[in-house]
């Protein structure tokens, strides 16, 4: 009906912003969401999974690059509960900002380390860093949970 006002007033149609077109197109339903982040984090804890195996027989950039992708999906499979904005606003809290920056730096030199530098060790250590990285990350979205884990660490440690 606006665009008809705009027509027949002899307004010019403005174009949508990308906020809104973004919007308008994650009208999903619950249950399409559900499905979709359940085969989205799926496929990301397999292509993970994969990526471990293939480091056993050695397979140093499928290892990197199964392991990584894999993680990206699992982040991404909060899209389809959150959608994209929100979730893009929800990691970018101060609370966990850090936290986010931190898996994307760990992946970027675990596939750095695996397909350019061609170091094994290194590739491996970034890809524990990666892991708790990303187990922080998580953590951040149970209330309490981060508090809980670093009491538990620190009466562990007696510190």
């Amino acid at each position: 009906m606006d665009k008809l006002k705009g027509l027949v007033g002899g307004q010019k149609e403005e174009e949508p912003s990308l906020l809104a077109q973004v919007s308008d197109a994650s009208t999903l339903s619950w249950s399409t969401r559900i499905k979709g982040f359940g085969i989205c984090f799926g496929l990301g804890v397999l292509l993970s999974i994969i990526g471990s195996i293939m480091l056993f027989f050695g397979n140093l950039t499928a290892f990197a690059f199964l392991y990584s992708f894999g993680n990206i999906l699992s982040i991404a499979s909060t899209v389809f509960l959150m959608g994209p904005v929100k979730q893009i606003k929800r990691m970018l809290d101060p609370n966990r900002l850090i936290a986010t920056c931190l898996v994307f730096l760990f992946l970027g030199l675990t596939l750095c380390a695996a397909l350019w530098w061609k170091k094994a060790f290194l590739a491996l250590i970034f890809c524990i860093c990666q892991y708790l990285a990303m187990t922080w990350y998580c953590l951040s979205y149970i209330p309490y949970a981060r508090s809980a884990v670093t009491g538990c660490f620190k009466s562990c440690c007696n510190v």
